[in-house]
Order: C-alpha cells, then sequence, then structure tokens
C-alpha cells in the first residue's frame, strides 16, 4: 500500500483530501504544520507528499527545502497543493523542488487523477 503525508492546516482541505485517498486506498499520515510535515516525512519515509504552501510556522516552501535536504529527501514525490495561482506560481514551485503542483479550490472530482498523473510522471 502506498504511504502519502497530507500536509495542510486546513480542517475542510484535509477531511476532502484524506477523504478522497482513503477511497482509493493509500496509507495516510497528516500533518498541520510546516514542521510536522518534515518530521514525518523524515520519519515515516511517505511515497507522495501533498504539501499546503501558506502555513503557520514553517511554510509549504521551507517544509519542502528541509525534506529535499533530509537523506533520501530528492526521492519522493512532493506536490505543492496552494491557492496561490499568479502567473509564475507554478514555475517557481517546480524550481524549489515540488514536483508538480495543484491549485485550490480541490476539485473533488479531478484531484485524485490529478496526484496520480504527477505521481506516474515522477516514478
Amino acid at each position: 500500500m502506498k504511504r502519502v503525508l497530507v500536509v495542510e492546516d486546513d480542517i475542510n482541505n484535509m477531511r476532502l483530501i484524506t477523504k478522497l485517498l482513503k477511497n482509493e486506498g493509500y496509507e495516510l499520515i497528516m500533518a498541520i504544520t510546516g514542521e510536522e510535515g518534515v518530521k514525518f516525512a523524515i520519519d515515516e519515509k511517505p511515497d507522495l507528499i501533498l504539501m499546503d504552501i501558506k502555513m503557520p510556522g514553517i511554510d509549504g516552501l521551507e517544509a519542502t527545502r528541509r525534506i529535499r535536504a533530509s537523506e533520501n529527501g530528492d526521492k519522493v514525490t512532493i506536490i505543492a497543493i496552494t491557492s496561490y495561482a499568479m502567473a509564475g506560481d507554478r514555475e517557481q514551485y517546480l524550481e524549489e523542488g515540488f514536483t508538480g503542483y495543484i491549485e485550490k479550490p480541490i476539485d473533488p472530482y479531478t484531484i485524485i487523477k490529478d496526484i496520480k498523473t504527477i505521481w506516474k510522471k515522477n516514478t
């Protein structure tokens, strides 16, 4: 079973994402801060990380930098999930170490397909 770490501080987004992933049979690890996300990424070694960008404490960009700098951090797929959808944001996130990018608001009808598409390209 594939393990997914969801790092999201908004409880409604967390519920939606985790429900959809559970329905697909994924094992879930949940974090509500960037610091927790880094800790769980290093300790639990998930196959995929869904990372919110704007969070209290360290943001998703810094959390991703720390994960990438850790042992085996370059091997995990990390997808940014964010409401920041300005021109150039996607490219910035990819340059910062994310594997892919999904815009909020989350579309429950397409997010699983989008995640699988990005994940498949990385493996």
